[in-house]
């Protein structure tokens, strides 16, 4: 009954009230370009700059200066909690972003990467997507909230972190030594989710609600080498390739949780015919021939099962040496539902080859999935059909990793709806000329206005 009153309030409220009219706007672009032009990577180490400069926005509008907390979590690496304090009727929603990104060197970008710039309907600069958006679309709408004199029925928290792109240490700590500062119900991801544009057309919303899990490992060959002119078979170069040739050829086994599958069926809908029936078939059978077809799609391939591949290559010492060791560095993303041990295992059993050794570099967290509750999903897909109508709602497991994990390991169920629309085809993350579509940034920013609103509750 809850869920429903919540969608009828959503749906209640006009989109032409609701519509952002341009000091809304102005506010987001301004922190948006703030943000952009202070360099967050973890060589600059200015995430001190980043997050005081968000606290004096925040204190400037009117949340008091003891409700926001400026925390060096790591030596050199700051994260901001502010509290926007309601009524206390229900327990706090938790709201994550990020403020540092991946390193960008200005030879090679085509223009400066900390220079904010508007150009053919986009916001370039580093950081502009992955995920100074999201912090920007936070911040604002808290200070929108606190201008309309809005009064939630629950303390809405921002924790905005200073090393999602390295060691997530922030989240990290936020969750387990200052647990009072971010305890909540559940918790909304501006670094996850988001939606997608096929031929300018608004086609799905995704919702992340679980995420793959990340692990690396270290391959070794080792031997006492000897002079290149009097070569062996035993060369540790050829052992550690032949291994890495046949985990080359290996795929896991198709692997569904209640996530993924829900994907398949419902992001079907919009594919084109033969994909859409191989989608459906694998969700409801896990049909062998099908999932065989969806493998050639990378993304579809690391929906479906655990991926492992090889990503860096090290060998010998001397141009006239044999070699006398060869190493290779193999990163996983393992569906929720799998193990370390497991996935060590089968990768052994793989490159069949005692003589190749296998080290942990970077272990698994396991993260659960978050459950498809419907007082959350329910209010997204009322308010994603009166926005985006051409759009279907879809759960999603990123093959990727964001801070959310960790929230969801501290036992809150955490739902990414970052909510910017974007061309799959034309993704810049992490990568050269950084942008984001200025119309999407800025109806995403209305749609998290929106839920915020719809999920809080409360009065004007």
């Amino acid at each position: 009954m809850r869920a429903l009153a919540v969608v009828s309030l959503v749906l209640a409220l006009p989109s032409a009230l609701l519509a952002q009219a341009p000091d809304h706007r102005t506010l987001e672009r301004e922190i948006l370009k703030q943000l952009v032009e202070i360099n967050t990577d973890d060589s600059a180490r200015h995430t001190d700059l980043a997050a005081n400069a968000m606290k004096q926005r925040l204190v400037a509008a009117g949340i008091p200066d003891s409700d926001i907390q400026v925390l060096e979590l790591d030596p050199g690496v700051f994260s901001l909690v502010a509290r926007y304090r309601g009524s206390g009727a229900a327990k706090p929603i938790l709201m994550i972003a990020h403020l540092d990104v991946v390193p960008a060197r200005r030879e090679d970008w085509s223009v400066d990467p900390f220079t904010f710039l508007e150009r053919d309907g986009y916001y370039y600069g580093r950081g502009s997507s992955d995920d100074k958006a999201g912090v920007a679309m936070l911040v604002s709408n808290l200070i929108r909230l606190k201008g309309e004199g809005f009064v939630p029925d629950r303390d809405l928290i921002i924790a905005l972190t200073g090393d999602e792109e390295t060691s997530s240490n922030g989240i990290q700590k936020l969750v387990k030594d200052h647990r009072e500062l971010v305890d909540a119900e559940y918790a909304l991801n501006a670094d996850a989710g988001g939606g997608e544009l096929r031929d300018n057309k608004p086609v799905t919303f995704a919702v992340q609600t679980a995420e793959k899990v990340y692990l690396t490992f270290n391959l070794e060959v080792h031997n006492k080498g000897g002079h290149s002119s009097l070569p062996v078979p035993d060369n540790a170069i050829y052992r550690l390739a032949a291994g890495l040739g046949r985990l080359s050829r290996y795929s896991f086994p198709v692997r569904l949780n209640a996530t993924s599958r829900t994907f398949l069926e419902r992001a079907s809908v919009n594919q084109p015919p033969a994909v859409a029936r191989d989608m459906r078939a694998v969700a409801r059978s896990s049909s062998a021939a099908a999932a065989a077809r969806l493998s050639g799609e990378p993304y579809f391939n690391s929906i479906m099962r655990t991926t492992c591949v090889a990503t860096r290559l090290f060998g010998g010492h001397a141009d006239n040496a044999l070699p006398q060791l060869a190493r290779a560095t193999v990163n996983c993303r393992m569906v929720p539902e799998d193990s370390q041990d497991s996935v060590e295992a089968v990768l052994r059993r793989v490159v069949a080859d005692t003589a190749i050794h296998f080290s942990v570099v970077d272990p698994a967290t396991p993260s659960p999935a978050s459950p498809l509750r419907a007082d959350l999903m329910q209010p997204i897909e009322a308010l994603v059909k009166d926005m985006w109508p051409t759009a279907v709602v879809v759960p999603e497991m990123s093959t990727g990793a964001t801070d959310g994990a960790y929230v969801r390991n501290g036992g809150i169920p955490t739902y990414g709806v970052f909510a910017v629309f974007e061309d799959p085809n034309d993704l810049r993350i992490h990568g050269r000329d950084e942008r984001i579509g200025v119309k999407e940034f800025h109806e995403a920013a209305t749609f998290w206005y929106r839920l915020i609103k719809a999920l809080a509750g409360g009065r004007k």
